[in-house]
């Protein structure tokens, strides 16, 4: 999702896989971490790496109808997966965005919550992902990222605080952070 290529094809194909298999949801209930995510009803969400549609279709259903789900993925077969699931169940409250993550074309400050999920293996890369999301989320908005275990929370904190972003907390394995203030002079 950052400014590397996309992953080929296959891979993409067996990571999809794994992501539909029914047991993922026993071992990674798609609510209840979109919830400790601040995930709500009427709020405008940006599902970063969204591939194929794990966590898309239960957000859209958190957000409801008066909430949006933009669901950005850099792989087509991710936003083909998307359209398909969308365009089966009738949902109209996703919007799929084929996209990297540093350019969003979303507008400024608004968007309420973004989350990323299971992709984030490292810091170097993620400066230019975090700048993007800066500009896009709301003065009071929030970031939630799931820690995964190539990445410790210390550095998740460091690399996040090191972009404009200031920790608030943590349940579980989802970090939750909020913008640095600027300050008027």
């Amino acid at each position: 999702m950052s400014e590397s290529k996309k992953m080929p094809d296959f891979a993409f194909k067996i990571m999809s896989m794994g992501h539909n298999n029914p047991l993922q949801w026993f071992l990674r209930n798609p609510y209840r971490l979109l919830k400790m995510a601040g995930v709500k009803s009427g709020r405008k969400v940006l599902e970063v790496g969204c591939g194929p549609g794990f966590f898309t279709i239960p957000a859209s259903e958190i957000v409801g109808e008066k909430g949006v789900v933009y669901a950005l993925d850099n792989h087509p077969l991710a936003i083909k997966s998307i359209q398909k699931k969308i365009n089966e169940e009738g949902i109209e409250n996703v919007k799929p965005i084929l996209a990297d993550a540093t350019k969003t074309g979303l507008p400024d400050e608004s968007i309420d919550v973004v989350f990323l999920f299971g992709f984030v293996h490292h810091t170097r890369g993620l400066r230019n992902i975090f700048l993007e999301l800066y500009h896009v989320l709301k003065p009071d908005g929030l970031l939630s990222i799931e820690k995964t275990p190539w990445l410790s929370g210390k550095r998740l904190i460091a690399a996040a605080e090191a972009n404009k972003f200031v920790y608030l907390s943590h349940r579980g394995k989802i970090f939750s952070f909020t913008k640095k203030k600027q300050r008027r002079e």
